[in-house]
């Protein structure tokens, strides 16, 4: 992961608004209707230019391809393993959306719906698809190509073993322990074809905290660090071959507009977290739930060697925040860090986790984004001059 000695260096969690094009033929498919396959693949590699050309319009610097071509940050994976079906089957509520059932019935119809149809894992899962990687990392560099514009760093992500054993189902693995461990065997050919390629490895693991109040809402707190400390051990594994400052951790408590009251503590998490065999962590900040947590780095500072992206900018709110307020934020994380060179600035979360699922209006998630760089700007101005 790349620093700079000059000014805070601006990034993002992953997914980036699609086109409306997009996002239709991606519906199209998951409902299961034959679509042109030169057509998505046209739409997709149009949606990846406009994704890196608006990056750099609003002056990000470590960049990558927005996830364009993916339905969702981790239901991907389901496309290039097999061992799935296509399953109904229960799904867990968050727990703070079950303490507020009228608001969580109006504002996620979806959500607390009792089952959804999602992949089951049916038999012993194998990774068979490398090629998708290999065209999405291509048509990253073919947009970068095109545009003619320059990025300080290239990431690419990939779902952690945690969060997919969590949002799939598992009728073949004796516990979930074992699934977990049997997605960090495959999956770590996925992680080791983006490395291979000098990308910078994005490994996306929300489950390390959102899950305490979702599928281990049941566990107590030392049970639930218990489990998070094997998922860790899980990314270790399939991570092994992988230096560990070409990877960065990101997870949060969920990227939805919800009471959040049920979060687990960071302060509670942290050192777990800090098990990882990674370069940097992204973590929630600007989440009004979790503002405070920068005590947590005074009681548990951050390893010599990480760098820190702390989350500037919220994805659950159409707000733009104002630039002196991104600013301000840094200078703080910059205080508590010690030293201004190891903080990146970015937003909480990605802005379109889901294909056509949009917390934050696609405009607005760039001028968001475009206020993340002129607040990076300014603390630059203030901590490097």
């Amino acid at each position: 992961m790349k620093q700079s000695d000059e000014r805070i260096l601006t990034t993002h969690v992953g997914s980036l608004p699609r086109t409306e094009q997009l996002i239709e033929l991606l519906d199209r498919r998951g409902e299961g209707n034959e679509i042109d396959r030169n057509e998505l693949d046209d739409a997709v590699r149009k949606a990846t230019t406009r994704a890196v050309r608006r990056q750099a319009e609003v002056g990000i610097d470590i960049a990558n391809d927005g996830e364009q071509s993916r339905p969702g940050f981790h239901i991907y994976v389901a496309d290039r393993l097999e061992g799935f079906s296509e399953q109904t089957i229960p799904r867990p509520l968050w727990a703070d959306v079950e303490d507020f059932p009228t608001y969580a019935g109006k504002a996620f119809p979806d959500i607390v719906s009792e089952a959804q149809t999602r992949p089951v894992a049916v038999d012993d899962l194998r990774y068979v698809d490398e090629s998708s990687v290999d065209a999405e990392i291509e048509r990253y560099r073919q947009a970068v190509d095109r545009t003619e514009v320059e990025f300080t760093e290239s990431f690419v992500t990939a779902a952690s073993p945690g969060v997919i054993a969590s949002s799939v189902g598992n009728e073949y693995y004796d516990s979930n322990d074992e699934f977990t461990f049997a997605l960090a065997r495959e999956m770590r050919n996925e992680y080791e074809r983006i490395a291979d390629e000098g990308m910078v490895l994005q490994i996306d693991a929300p489950d390390l905290l959102s899950e305490r109040h979702r599928k281990f809402k049941d566990l107590s707190l030392e049970e639930f660090k218990a489990t998070a400390r094997r998922r860790i051990e899980a990314i270790n594994e399939a991570t092994r071959d992988i230096p560990g400052e070409q990877i960065r951790l990101h997870t949060c408590w969920g990227n939805y507009e919800g009471p959040h009251h049920r979060d687990v503590s960071l302060e509670d998490v942290l050192p777990v977290l800090y098990e990882a065999d990674v370069g940097g962590l992204l973590i929630e900040y600007a989440n009004p739930r979790h503002h405070h947590e920068w005590r947590a780095f005074e009681e548990h500072p951050l390893p010599d060697e990480w760098r820190l992206a702390p989350g500037v900018v919220d994805v659950k709110t159409n707000i733009i925040e104002h630039p002196q307020t991104v600013a301000d934020r840094l200078c703080k994380w910059a205080e508590v860090v010690g030293d201004p060179t190891r903080i990146l600035a970015a937003p909480d979360c990605g802005l379109a986790t889901l294909a056509g699922h949009h917390v934050v209006d696609p405009e607005i998630a760039w001028a968001k984004l475009e206020a993340l760089s002129q607040g990076a700007d300014n603390a630059s101005q203030r901590l490097f001059s």
